[in-house]
């Protein structure tokens, strides 16, 4: 990889349909973002139609290894911040218990070893919820098991969880407003 002096977003996307057009449409905003494509996330873009067609600036980066070689850039300094939207419940799992056996759960692993701070859009954050899915809107009922995680997530250093497209909005306004009053 090309050595890069501006710091830059790291987007995860993992294989939750929650949220997941709406997420294609905050990382297109973002400047200086790269986009990681876990294998979940591929077959979602898949059963959605959708194509990973973003600003020529911005990195994609797909789970084609078994170490997850790009992850080493977070200690090189490269990423600032990193946003993992939608979060699928497995992924919240294995990053509240420490798994990180793919590109998403790595990069968050990193990330909170390198004090990035992240942002975490959890899928399932309520006893009930209303989510696209690839043929329209359906009522899912996450288990107590994904909700704890959940919860759990929330006490993590450097992670912040976000539990609406509003405050997933909102989170990436506040770290882009440290990042500039920090420079």
């Amino acid at each position: 990889m090309a050595k890069l002096y501006t710091p830059r977003w790291a987007w995860v996307l993992t294989g939750s349909g929650h949220f997941f057009i709406e997420s294609f449409r905050m990382i297109r905003k973002l400047e200086h973002c790269d986009v990681f494509v876990s294998r979940a996330a591929d077959e979602v873009l898949r059963m959605y139609g959708l194509k990973l067609d973003f600003p020529d600036a911005t990195r994609v980066l797909h789970d084609k290894t078994a170490s997850a070689i790009p992850v080493g850039e977070f200690y090189h300094g490269v990423y600032h911040s990193v946003v993992v939207a939608p979060a699928s419940s497995n992924t919240v799992a294995k990053c509240v218990w420490g798994i990180s056996d793919t590109l998403a759960t790595n990069v968050f692993a990193q990330a909170g070893k390198c004090r990035i701070p992240s942002i975490v859009f959890a899928c399932d954050t309520a006893p009930e919820l209303l989510t696209r899915a690839p043929h329209g809107m359906v009522k899912v009922f996450p288990r107590r098991i994904d909700l704890e995680n959940t919860e759990r997530l929330k006490g993590f250093e450097y992670t912040t969880v976000v539990e609406s497209l509003a405050d997933l909005e909102a989170a990436i306004a506040r770290r882009q407003a440290e990042r500039e009053g920090h420079g």
